[in-house]
């Protein structure tokens, strides 16, 4: 079979913003697409006929793809296995090379839709492994290719992708303005397409992230219309999604209600390593509401064993010690909670500009009830550029509050000659 053939029917399957089981509905499975998309399965005559009818083009199109590789071909398809292989494998710089050179060898074929998915693939991989400005300059160039102008699925694929790019970098007003867009484009098709849901869970995160809860919550209703219970990965992430959302809004009930509904849907041994992050954002928001229950420390323990398993980029590991931190300094282990802090905020440059402020405020709220203000006030000040420079009006204000508190009670500590008292 030709290298054409796959990626030109993985190209039209998301310009339709259908995912591989909603093209193969009751006749082929998700896999059995996978297989064909990858190259490693040929079609049959009736197998294309099949898929030119539900893709509305024409046979003769689908033949066309399906070609007698060539030598030069060959080589395109073997660097492409290699690529979604190591991709398979989490190792991510080595899946970024082989898509990169499998883009190089379609770009010199003149392959154009073999090159932007192996493009986005070597982008989706630099993200994964926190090499995010050059994520950013190819996601961008990816944009503004005629592709992600006549395919609206592509479109929207690559704006959700810099969406979620600028909101690792802590860039969160310039997330946001991309994950609109995104999901603006994405109105215009069918509305239970993977691409939509995708869209919506990306700019309720960044909103999230912004402070921006109202906003978020709006979307989080429209993003629950998306799916049912028969559609169980996805609408266990999207369950973990609303729920997120619900305890950022102190609505615990609501919370635990979508966080118990996506810890039934989702499952380790279909993707263990959604299961971390889904148990990582379980826990963070759970402690952020102040729930110190048993139910919140299972989720950072698996949360911990699970990275201990997939592995993962620097952030991960870091975020999932600075929640371990957090558990700590609530259950009154400050001592503890401080030195892991310390530790953290060490490599706090691995860190999103928010999540190092909040690194910062931490160490500073715990700083403070071990009676230690000046330095207390050395973080929180750090903090506040953090927060600042991330454009999150919200937690600014809140480490504004935290600094006025400990000067007013040393200004206080200093009137009466005593000093100031330690926080309980």
């Amino acid at each position: 079979m030709g290298n054409g053939f796959g990626e030109k029917l993985r190209a039209e399957r998301l310009g339709r913003g259908l995912t591989q089981a909603e093209l193969g509905k009751d006749l082929y499975s998700p896999s059995y697409i996978s297989l064909l998309e990858t190259g490693r399965r040929e079609p049959t005559a009736e197998v294309i006929e099949e898929l030119a009818r539900r893709l509305e083009l024409a046979p003769k199109a689908l033949e066309a793809w399906s070609q007698p590789i060539s030598a030069s071909d060959a080589e395109y398809v073997l660097a492409g296995l290699y690529a979604r292989q190591a991709w398979d494998l989490r190792d991510y710089p080595l899946a970024a090379t082989h898509a990169a050179n499998a883009a190089q060898l379609a770009l010199e074929s003149r392959n154009t839709s073999a090159w932007w998915n192996m493009t986005y693939l070597q982008a989706e991989c630099l993200m994964r492994n926190d090499q995010l400005a050059d994520c950013q300059r190819i996601v961008e160039r990816l944009i503004e290719h005629p592709m992600a102008r006549e395919s609206l699925g592509l479109g929207v694929r690559a704006r959700q992708m810099l969406a979620a790019v600028l909101q690792q970098q802590g860039q969160l007003p310039a997330a946001v303005g991309q994950a609109v867009d995104a999901v603006n484009m994405a109105e215009q098709l069918p509305k239970h397409s993977s691409i939509v849901t995708s869209a919506l869970r990306v700019l309720i995160g960044i909103l999230a992230d912004s402070g921006r809860l109202d906003e978020a919550w709006k979307y989080c209703k429209q993003l629950l219309t998306q799916v049912d219970d028969s559609m169980t990965q996805l609408a266990g992430e999207v369950a973990w999604v609303v729920g997120n959302v619900a305890f950022m809004r102190h609505d615990y009930v609501e919370g635990v209600k979508h966080h118990e509904r996506a810890a039934r849907l989702l499952s380790p041994a279909n993707d263990i390593e959604m299961w971390a992050r889904f148990n990582k954002a379980s826990a963070s928001v759970r402690l952020q509401a102040g729930i110190v229950e048993p139910e919140t420390l299972t989720a950072i323990e698996r949360a911990e064993l699970a990275m201990s398993i997939v592995g993962g980029a620097k952030s991960d590991e870091l975020e999932v010690s600075f929640i371990r931190a957090r558990w700590m300094y609530l259950t009154g282990d400050i001592v503890a909670a401080i030195q892991k802090l310390r530790d953290i905020n060490s490599e706090r440059d691995a860190l999103a500009k928010h999540i190092a402020g909040e690194v910062l405020l931490l160490l500073g709220k715990s700083l403070k009830a071990a009676g230690e203000s000046d330095e207390a006030l050395v973080h929180l000040e750090e903090a506040h550029k953090a927060f600042s420079a991330a454009g999150t009006g919200d937690r600014v204000q809140q480490v504004l509050d935290a600094i006025l508190e400990i000067k007013l009670a040393q200004q206080r500590a200093s009137s009466t000659g005593k000093p100031a008292k330690k926080a309980g």
